[in-house]
């Protein structure tokens, strides 16, 4: 698509992202306003969402001046170091060479990815991502909050079939999610489905 104007290229970015009622709603990192271009688009924001080395993303990301044509990324993500990574979805198919756009990316001060389809939908991590943003938009409460950091203070470690017997004011599943996708605890995401027995630890300040 070529085009001599910012403005254009911005025009149809932004036609083109005009769903954002793909699953799930909730997000956690995001800042300004969240429009997906596609289901793998949206899956590859949730990992951003439980990914302790990011701090933010955006859908609005500037545009990549590559030869005489712009191109917009599907997200801007900032990490904790400092890193800003403009990051494309695998199922795009207009863009230009990956090879292309991380010179671009790297002349406006970025670094350029496209994760692969294996690092997206591999093992267990997105299914966990999903299930835990379902209750994304719940916030524990404060005597919820103390008693299971109290109690994770004192053992190390519990269950989650453990922990959520420290519920009593907030739904116990809601909000230990909650503390998760909030920074309070942790808990392993990559090597099986959440379940009774998932380890959870607090996450030291």
């Amino acid at each position: 698509m070529r085009v001599s104007r910012k403005t254009e290229i911005l025009d149809v970015a932004k036609a083109v992202q005009t769903r954002s009622s793909f699953f799930p709603r909730a997000t956690i990192k995001s800042e300004g306003p969240v429009t997906f271009r596609s289901q793998v688009a949206r899956d590859i924001a949730c990992l951003f969402d439980v990914d302790a080395e990011v701090e933010t993303w955006t859908c609005d990301p500037p545009f990549l001046s590559v030869g005489l044509e712009y191109h917009v990324c599907d997200f801007l993500v900032c990490h904790v170091s400092g890193q800003r990574i403009l990051v494309d979805g695998f199922d795009r198919t207009e863009t230009a060479d990956t090879a292309l756009l991380e010179a671009a990316a790297a002349e406006a001060g970025f670094q350029y990815k496209r994760p692969p389809k294996i690092e997206v939908y591999g093992g267990a991590r997105l299914r966990n991502a999903k299930d835990l943003l379902r209750y994304g938009n719940y916030q524990a409460t404060l005597g919820d909050r103390v008693r299971l950091l109290a109690a994770l203070e004192e053992h190390g470690s519990l269950s989650v079939a453990e922990c959520l017997t420290a519920f009593s004011e907030t739904r116990p599943v809601a909000g230990l999610a909650s503390m998760v996708l909030n920074g309070f605890v942790e808990i392993e995401l990559d090597d099986e489905l959440i379940g009774p027995s998932t380890a959870v630890r607090r996450i030291a300040s």
